[in-house]
C-alpha cells in the first residue's frame, strides 16, 4: 500500500536533512560555459593586440573592459551594473582572463569615451572569430548562400536616450539594421540607428561594409534578401554591379493598379482556384528598363471570406518580388519559397532583444549603445557556434534543426555548474558526474593555464 503523503509520520522517509556550509577555499560557479567564452576571445580573435590601438595613458587596459563586458553579454546581462557582483568572482575573472576588474561607473565612462574607436575593433573581431573557427556556412538548395538584412525595432519608450524616436511599430525606440549569413544565421553586423530613420536611409553604406565580410566567409555566390523598404532603384543598380551577388527584394506595389494586374492574369489564363471565393495567379515579367531582372507578381482576388460570406465587391491584392536570379535557377514558386525563408531573421532579432537582454539598451548615449550592439554581435556568434554542439548526433533527441536558439545554448552550456580547483600550477574545471556527455567540453586548455577535467 502506498503511504499517505498527507500523514507527517509516513512522509519523513521522503525527506532529507541538509547541513548548510560555506567553503573557505573551494570555488564553485553556475556559469561553467564562461570558460569557453574566454577561450574563444583569446584564441580566435586578435583583440588583445588591436585593443592597444585605442591608446590610454593610464587606467585599466581596454582588453580588460572587453573581456568583462563580453562575459556579461553572453550571460544575458547588458546593464553596466551587472559587473559589480563579478568583480570579486574568482571564476569569472579566471575564465575571462581578467586581471583588473572595472567598476560599473568606470566601465560606463570608458565606453562613453572610446565607443567610436572600439566599435570597429569588435566588428572585425566578430568576422575574425568566424574565420578562425571555420564556421560552416550552409547554402540554399540552388547553391547560393543567403544573406538576410533587415531593420527591427527595439522598444526604449519613456526614456530620454540619445537617438530614441518614434518607430514604425508605434513606440519610441531604436531601429538597428542586422545582417545574417547562411542557414546558421551568423551575424555580420548589427548597427544601431535612430528609431525614426527610414530603413533605406544609409542602407548602401551598411551594405558596403557587410558584403566584404560575407565574401571573407564563403566563396559561394550570395543571395541578398531584402524586404520592401529597400525596393529602390539605387540599391538594384549597385547590386547589379557586384560579382557573384544575386538579390531577391520584396516589391512595393504602392503605385500599382491591382485591377490592371488582374486583367493581365485573365489574359494569360493564369488563375488558380485556392478555395471557393478566392483565386490566385502568379505572373513573371522581365523589367524592360533593368536588363537581367525579373518581377514576380502574385495577384489574389477574393469574392468571399473563408466562411463563405460574399463581399459586395471583389478584393484584389498584390504581392511581388524583384530578383536577379534567372528562371533556370529558380522558378516562380521557388522564388516565393526563398523569400518566405527570409522571415527566419525575425527569430534572430528576437534573440538579440530577449536572450541577450538588449531590448532596452543600457546607456543614454547613442555611440555607447552602438558599441553594446557590437559586443552583442560577437557574443551572439560565439554562442551560436557553441550551439552547434546541441545539433550533433550525441545531443538529446529534439526536432531537427540547423541551429539552436541562444536561450537554449545559455541554459544548457553556459549554466553548467562546476568547481574551480587549483592543483599545482594548473587551474582545473571539474564538472559533476551528472553532466551529460553531450555537454562535456573537450579536454583542452582554456585562458591562462587552465584545463578542463
Amino acid at each position: 500500500m502506498a503511504p499517505d503523503i498527507h500523514s507527517p509520520s509516513q512522509c519523513i522517509w521522503l525527506m532529507r536533512t541538509f547541513t548548510l556550509q560555506q567553503s573557505r577555499t573551494e570555488v564553485y560557479t553556475p556559469h561553467g560555459g564562461l570558460a569557453l567564452i574566454g577561450h574563444c576571445l583569446n584564441r580566435h580573435t586578435s583583440l588583445i593586440k588591436t585593443a592597444r590601438t585605442v591608446v590610454k595613458r593610464h587606467g585599466i587596459p581596454n582588453i580588460e573592459l572587453i573581456r568583462t563586458y563580453l562575459g556579461l553579454i553572453t550571460l544575458g546581462k547588458s546593464d553596466f551594473e551587472a559587473v559589480e557582483p563579478v568583480r570579486t568572482d574568482p571564476f569569472f575573472k579566471t575564465a575571462m582572463g581578467i586581471k583588473q576588474s572595472p567598476s560599473s561607473a568606470r566601465l560606463r565612462q570608458r565606453f562613453d569615451e572610446d565607443a567610436r574607436a572600439l566599435t570597429p575593433l569588435l566588428d572585425d573581431a566578430s568576422v575574425e572569430f568566424l574565420q578562425s573557427i571555420e564556421a560552416p556556412v550552409s547554402p540554399l538548395a540552388m547553391g547560393h548562400v543567403a544573406l538576410d538584412m533587415d531593420v527591427f525595432p527595439m522598444d526604449n519608450s519613456q526614456t530620454r536616450k540619445e537617438g530614441v524616436s518614434y518607430t514604425y511599430k508605434g513606440y519610441d525606440g531604436y531601429a538597428p539594421i542586422a545582417a545574417y549569413l547562411g542557414q546558421e544565421g551568423w551575424c555580420l553586423g548589427c548597427e544601431l540607428r535612430p528609431g525614426s530613420q527610414h530603413a533605406n536611409n544609409g542602407f548602401l553604406d551598411t551594405l558596403k561594409r557587410v558584403l566584404p565580410r560575407a565574401r571573407a566567409l564563403t566563396d559561394k555566390p550570395i543571395l541578398l534578401r531584402l524586404d520592401s523598404a529597400h525596393d529602390a532603384r539605387d540599391n538594384r543598380d549597385f547590386l547589379r554591379e557586384q560579382k557573384q551577388v544575386d538579390f531577391l527584394i520584396k516589391w512595393n506595389p504602392r503605385k500599382q493598379d491591382p485591377l490592371a494586374w488582374a486583367e493581365k492574369a485573365q489574359a494569360q489564363k493564369a488563375w488558380m482556384l485556392d478555395r471557393n471565393g478566392k483565386m490566385e495567379a502568379v505572373l513573371s515579367e522581365n523589367l524592360s528598363d533593368e536588363p537581367g531582372l525579373r518581377q514576380i507578381v502574385k495577384v489574389t482576388v477574393r469574392t468571399s471570406d473563408a466562411g463563405g460570406q460574399l463581399y459586395l465587391e471583389p478584393e484584389v491584392s498584390l504581392e511581388g518580388w524583384i530578383t536577379s536570379l534567372p528562371a533556370e535557377v529558380a522558378d516562380e514558386q521557388q522564388i516565393m519559397a526563398f523569400y518566405s525563408d527570409h522571415a527566419t531573421s525575425e527569430q534572430f532579432h528576437s534573440e538579440f532583444k530577449t536572450d541577450l537582454d538588449l531590448e532596452r539598451l543600457p546607456s543614454g548615449k547613442f555611440d555607447t549603445n552602438n558599441l553594446v550592439m557590437a559586443f552583442a554581435t560577437l557574443g551572439y556568434n560565439v554562442l551560436r557556434w557553441m550551439g552547434l554542439r546541441l545539433t550533433g548526433p550525441d545531443a538529446p533527441v529534439r526536432h531537427p534543426a540547423k541551429r539552436r536558439r541562444l536561450r537554449t545554448v545559455m541554459q544548457e552550456l553556459m549554466t553548467m555548474a562546476c568547481r574551480l580547483v587549483h592543483s599545482g600550477r594548473q587551474w582545473v574545471l571539474r564538472f559533476g558526474r551528472h553532466c551529460p556527455d553531450h555537454l562535456k567540453p573537450p579536454r583542452e586548455t582554456i585562458p591562462g593555464q587552465s584545463a578542463i577535467a
